[in-house]
């Protein structure tokens, strides 16, 4: 069977699972649509967090920076995963013990103001809305490539199914919709990384395999990708030129920012018990561990057989590079995307690859008649050409495709409803109309769900840079708006509503406005995004851990000088950190 027929039964087949689970899961009540009416069990939880979070990023994405960036790329992998152990241990139960529906309902509550419930829904709606760019840009690629359908085609099928489970089923069916999803996307990202491990190293385990040696050689996976990729000019694999600084800048900013994230924070509002949030939080772990652990090796065996694919023989040699005409039919395929291109500049039929950045790498690739590199690899599409580059059989290929739609449908659904709560719920039931019925409320979130939607399928026809980096970019606002009001808000009872809604707007403000004018998202780049000229040496995937310092000096600086908060409101504070008394739950 050919791949194409192969790839619409895989995404036909999961489709028809995740609209079932969705008319099957239909949420009833707003308890039900904005937290699963509190009744998920807490392992249940933990895969439908995972598939939460790992996202097109971590699916498609993680991998290739890492192919790319060799051991840079690991911040990534410290940053999101360490992100989780604050969530388990500073916030998943405290949220949970307060027990309302959304982040914004606890800030409102917690700093007693509508004001700053307000700047907490913009600031949710920032990051939402930077983050779900990422999710359907991903949605995108993997159509446009395996349905060898235009961009905008997949974005309007991506954004009709997650119409259906969203806003039908709200938290109830996204829930046991994540669960299935899940389920696709680690079987679709291990059978690969087995497949390709067994055929380097022989060896079937990619944890392993990424320290074994390569079949008939002595020689081991790392060493070879070093001497590979430093022969045509690139950084060693195993080293980084970034700075310390900034490598611990974005590993905290992604951190923390994992931990000020709404649509994973609301997931721990959905279990039935205090204890259960801290336990699906290490479930949630155990699950994306599977995933992480395997994308370090996934990286490096497609770094691998990509340089391997194009240098065929000895660097320099006249025959050492693949010609053109001969190229594999994988890339032909991606070439149809747009998403891989080559130019042959030195007229010779060949592809070179190779770092012509590197000014030390020049006068060798003067010598060997080179005129500059050749091919542009869009780094998001490492991981579903993999399997191609590698040549594995079609039905792997497809399962990659559907399991790639998985991880973006799965956060998209997550951010969608986070943004639909946060207009019917904060704004509207919360603010400006607090009379309206339960009923008028479920509409009223299915139709801001609707229009999310809507905008999303825009900003990813239109996104503001490759997926991971976007991923970043909504970290770096939620560790700078939404982290610090949090721990601040359970933790200390000096700090007060003028505080806390000060100290978000200065957070955001500063965070949003480095990230635009180094990136251009939204208007013209206004600074030339290199090091020397970054503030303290920190990249804008950094940044919001100097925008979260300000946000807790502003606070507790505009606290000091204002009234402190109300008794009641200290009662609160202590009470939620009382592991006891956090409300009932709904059997599903």
């Amino acid at each position: 069977m050919d791949l194409t027929t192969l790839t619409y039964i895989a995404v036909g087949l999961s489709f028809a699972l995740y609209i079932g689970i969705a008319i099957w899961a239909k949420a009833s009540t707003t308890g039900e649509f904005y937290v699963a009416g509190k009744g998920v069990n807490p392992v249940v939880n933990g895969m439908a967090t995972a598939a939460d979070w790992m996202s097109a990023a971590s699916f498609i994405s993680m991998a290739g920076l890492i192919a790319f960036l060799g051991y840079g790329g690991s911040v990534y992998l410290m940053g999101w995963t360490g992100g989780y152990c604050l969530l388990a241990m500073l916030l998943a139960p405290y949220l949970r013990k307060y027990g309302k529906f959304t982040v914004p309902e606890f800030i409102g509550d917690r700093y007693y103001s509508k004001t700053a419930r307000i700047v907490a829904v913009i600031c949710l709606i920032f990051i939402s809305f930077t983050y779900v760019a990422g999710q359907m840009r991903g949605v995108g690629i993997v159509f446009s490539r395996f349905l060898e359908v235009e961009l905008i085609t997949g974005l309007i099928v991506g954004m009709g199914i997650v119409f259906i489970y969203a806003v039908l089923g709200g938290m109830k069916g996204i829930t046991y919709t994540q669960v299935a999803q899940y389920c696709v996307l680690i079987v679709a990202y291990t059978i690969p990384a087995i497949f390709i491990a067994f055929q380097l190293t022989g060896n079937p385990l990619p944890q392993l395999a990424f320290g074994s040696t390569i079949n008939g050689t002595g020689e081991f996976m790392l060493e070879r990708l070093n001497s590979v990729v430093t022969e045509l000019g690139f950084l060693e694999y195993t080293t980084t030129n970034k700075s310390t600084i900034d490598i611990f800048a974005i590993t905290l900013a992604l951190m923390v920012g994992t931990a000020g994230l709404p649509h994973v924070i609301v997931r721990f509002f959905t279990v039935p018990k205090v204890r259960d949030a801290r336990s699906s939080a290490g479930w949630a772990l155990v699950f994306i561990a599977l995933l992480y652990t395997t994308a370090p090796a996934v990286g490096a065996m497609a770094r691998l057989n990509l340089t391997e694919t194009i240098q065929t023989g000895e660097v320099g040699a006249e025959d050492g590079n693949l010609s053109y005409e001969e190229r594999p039919d994988w890339m032909k395929r991606w070439e149809a995307t747009g998403l891989l291109s080559f130019e042959d500049k030195n007229g010779d039929g060949r592809i070179q690859y190779y770092n012509d950045a590197n000014a030390d790498f020049q006068t060798k690739a003067a010598q060997y008649g080179w005129a500059g590199n050749e091919l542009q690899v869009d780094r998001d599409i490492m991981v579903l050409a993999n399997p191609e580059i590698a040549q594995l059989p079609n039905w792997v290929i497809a399962l990659v495709a559907a399991g790639g739609i998985a991880a973006a449908l799965s956060t998209a659904a997550g951010l969608l409803l986070v943004i639909s709560s946060g207009v019917s719920h904060d704004l509207l039931k919360g603010t400006f109309t607090p009379n309206m019925t339960e009923g008028q409320e479920l509409m009223a979130g299915r139709v801001a769900a609707a229009a999310a939607i809507v905008i999303a399928g825009y900003l990813g026809y239109n996104p503001p840079g490759f997926v991971a980096q976007v991923v970043a970019f909504a970290f770096g606002l939620a560790a700078a708006s939404l982290f610090p009001v949090i721990i601040m808000g359970i933790f200390s009872k000096k700090v007060n509503r003028e505080g806390a809604i000060a100290g978000m707007l200065v957070g955001l403000i500063f965070t949003m406005g480095y990230i635009m004018a180094y990136k251009g998202i939204f208007i013209p780049v206004m600074i030339e995004n290199v090091e020397a000229n970054w503030l303290f040496g920190i990249s804008p995937e950094g940044i919001g851990v100097v925008g979260m310092l300000l946000n807790f000096a502003v606070a507790f600086g505009v606290s000091k000088v204002t009234a402190e908060p109300p008794a009641h409101i200290q009662h609160m504070i202590e009470d939620i950190r009382v592991p006891k008394g956090a409300g009932s739950a709904v059997d599903h």
